[in-house]
């Protein structure tokens, strides 16, 4: 079986110590095992020429035991049923450790959006919605943003429900334009909440930004903010990749004039990217994206897709710690070697837990009516995430465990408290 077809069991595998460390009753393990809802579609789309094309599109609902389905959209060629699941799976727990009123969902559709062109997207973008209107909605399943999607096709999507239903229903959908109900600070709260939690970890270690040094895999919108407000705390990016290539300096890179130029030539290449003051156009060279996953750093930041670390090349690995933006950037065999090699990994359910709880936010806005300030959002975003952080951190050192398993420990205990109110084998029999 291929790493791609069992990402799923992957991620269960991880499960088991969980349990067993909680003692959880086997109601609730065997209620975790497996999705409430897989739901599968074949969205038909009228391409520019005429023509008639079928994305295979799902929407997978794993758990809504604390709240609605909360969860992004995917548009990827490699997208399958077995990723979004995964991926849903992943959404429980992250919603529990940071403690969310929402359960997990996913969705996503199997189509390069890059070989489409706007008005085809528009045209996906509301057939996803077509195909599962029925099964979403603000007390049911919220979708977002994801790897190829954006507040733009959020936009579209809000629409489209808006035109089934015959109302205006802004909270069915988050980070949605800031015109059409969207929040401000939701395009950078990934990026943002990321660097939060690698600043907690930083200041829980004594470790100073100007003496650490960053590279960073995937430059999308999430590596993007991350590294702009990373560069801005002090902190030293040296390397930076994204799909077509990779770049690094032994001075700093600046993050900002990379990405203009990436979005006007949709390239990364050596030219002069950084500070005037640090480093010139030599200073600056081109490498391997498999180079900058073995590059000698005190972080490696995962900002790109699952499965970047594996038991091909974790050996590569020389960072000292790993930020995982991506959702199972590392596979559990690559985890368990990481740990030998004692490399400290923050992980994904934390480390990108920023989007999802400015995503609770708009959420909130949209069913109030009362909407928030950028600067307020960022203080409401802080707290939250910095809190639970904390709490998961001293749960690690407490215990002697990786801070995965320490935030598996805080979500699934808050999962199985709200299973386990509805009533076990044992409360029906009478113990």
């Amino acid at each position: 079986m291929s790493q791609k077809k069992s990402l799923f069991s992957d991620a269960q595998s991880r499960m088991a110590d969980i349990f067993d460390r909680l003692d959880v009753h086997c109601d609730v393990r065997r209620q975790l095992e497996q999705p409430k809802c897989i739901h599968q579609a074949a969205i038909p789309v009228r391409m520019d020429d005429g023509s008639l094309r079928v994305f295979p599109g799902w929407r997978v609902q794993y758990d809504q035991s604390r709240g609605p389905g909360k969860g992004g959209v995917r548009f990827h060629p490699n997208v399958d049923a077995d990723e979004v699941t995964a991926l849903s799976f992943w959404m429980v727990l992250k919603c529990a450790l940071v403690n969310l009123p929402f359960g997990g969902a996913k969705g996503g559709v199997q189509v390069d959006p890059k070989s489409l062109s706007r008005m085809e997207l528009e045209r996906l973008s509301r057939g996803y919605i077509r195909a599962f209107y029925d099964v979403i909605g603000p007390d049911r399943d919220v979708p977002a943003p994801d790897v190829n999607t954006n507040e733009i096709v959020m936009g579209w999507m809000v629409d489209e429900y808006s035109e089934i239903s015959r109302e205006k229903v802004p909270a069915i959908i988050t980070g949605k334009p800031p015109e059409m109900g969207g929040s401000a600070g939701r395009t950078a709260a990934t990026g943002r909440g990321a660097l939060l939690v690698l600043e907690t970890w930083a200041r829980r270690k004594g470790k100073r930004p100007e003496d650490t040094t960053i590279a960073v895999q995937g430059f999308g919108n999430a590596g993007y903010h991350f590294a702009r407000l990373a560069h801005e705390a002090g902190y030293r990016i040296v390397a930076l990749s994204d799909s077509k290539g990779a770049i690094n300096t032994n001075m700093a890179l600046d993050p900002e004039p990379i990405w203009r130029h990436k979005n006007e030539t949709r390239e990364l290449k050596g030219m002069v990217y950084c500070e005037s003051s640090v480093c010139t156009e030599s200073d600056v060279g081109q490498i391997s994206q498999e180079a900058l996953l073995a590059l000698d750093v005190d972080v490696l930041v995962l900002a790109a897709l699952e499965n970047a670390i594996t038991t091909d090349n974790v050996g590569q690995v020389r960072a000292g710690a790993i930020l995982e933006i991506a959702n199972g950037p590392v596979t559990a065999k690559a985890d368990a070697s990481l740990a030998e090699k004692k490399v400290t990994v923050l992980p994904d359910v934390l480390a990108n837990a920023g989007g999802v709880i400015v995503s609770y936010l708009e959420w909130v806005q949209n069913r109030t009516g009362d909407y928030w300030s950028e600067s307020y959002i960022n203080e409401r975003l802080a707290d939250q995430l910095v809190n639970q952080a904390e709490l998961c951190f001293d749960r690690a050192d407490e215990m002697d465990v990786s801070y995965r398993v320490a935030a598996y420990l805080q979500s699934v205990e808050r999962i199985v408290s709200a299973i386990a109110s509805r009533g076990t084998q044992q409360y029906f029999i009478g113990e």
